[in-house]
């Protein structure tokens, strides 16, 4: 990252609902949504980063046209899309309004009878949806019965500062982390709704904190309000520490902070020539004492 790149970004844990034929919840999500937009104005972020399904990440036992009981197929026709895209256009007015960018996790409706995708909006500062990152790498339920996997990697720009996004389970998938250091980000934002074990998020949060290091740029990691206790949503630099971390207590809230080069990142660059073929003019193939593997 250049030296005269830096920002400050917020990331959000929220109450996400479940339930996408309840009007009321969807309202309320959207309310949540804009009132920590407006706390993550007030601290002077110029981004806020959302978790997985903020506006409403469907029950699968909801969904299904077998359920409650029986997880099958699921039934979109259920979805109030009308209230999903009123919420949705109330927070771009809102990110307008603010001057501030908006990375808010939505189920995006394609054309019947094509399933949705699980998404992420990026809202821009002036209220446009800049772009949108599907999840690609999706569970066995959500591929078997629930959504359409995306098919690329996204990035988009703030004040100079590049960035990525992944979600749900993606975290799993070190090759995605390695995608985005090779399109030059200097940061990703993974959102996420955990596992269906709750005792599992604390293995995403180490994962989120390892691929830092590994990759040496920020990860932004957004959960759910609920699943604070296990791990909550914060900031990790590029040297794997995390800088910023909301509270456990299971409430809405969010943690900010500057992301900057005012530590020189020695580590990335050393990093992308080891990965460019330096070692291979030093390697041999003449020598009885490399070649022999069973020896002493």
């Amino acid at each position: 990252m250049p030296a005269t790149k830096s920002i400050r970004i917020a990331v959000a844990q929220s109450t996400v609902p479940g339930d996408p034929r309840d009007a009321d919840e969807l309202r309320s999500a959207g309310r949540d949504i804009r009132r920590l937009m407006r706390e993550a104005h007030r601290a002077g972020a110029r981004l806020v980063h959302f978790p997985e399904g903020t506006t409403c990440s469907p029950d699968k036992h909801v969904m299904s046209i077998h359920g409650p009981d029986d997880v099958g197929p699921s039934d979109w026709d259920r979805f109030a899309w009308d209230v999903l895209r009123q919420e949705l256009q109330q927070t771009a007015a809102l990110a307008r309004e603010l001057s501030l960018w908006t990375v808010v996790g939505a189920v995006h409706r394609l054309t019947p009878p094509h399933r949705p995708h699980n998404s992420l909006y990026v809202i821009s500062d002036r209220g446009e949806v800049a772009t949108r990152y599907d999840e690609r790498m999706l569970s066995n339920t959500k591929l078997s019965f629930m959504y359409t996997p995306g098919a690329t990697p996204v990035t988009f720009e703030v004040d100079g500062v590049r960035f990525g996004c992944l979600l749900g389970m993606e975290v799993h998938f070190p090759e995605l982390f390695l995608e985005y250091e090779r399109l030059d980000v200097d940061g990703v934002l993974f959102s996420t709704i955990g596992s269906p074990s709750p005792d599992n998020l604390g293995i995403f949060a180490t994962e989120a904190q390892a691929n830092a290091g590994t990759y040496a740029y920020w990860v932004s990691f957004a959960v759910t309000a609920r699943d604070s206790a296990n791990a909550p949503s914060g900031v990790i630099s590029p040297q794997a520490r995390w800088l910023a971390r909301c509270p456990t207590g299971g409430d809405p809230a969010l943690a900010v902070a500057d992301l900057d080069d005012s530590a020189e990142n020695h580590a990335r660059p050393w990093r992308r020539t080891a990965r460019d073929g330096i070692y291979d003019p030093h390697i041999i193939s003449d020598d009885p004492r490399s070649e022999a593997r069973n020896a002493f």
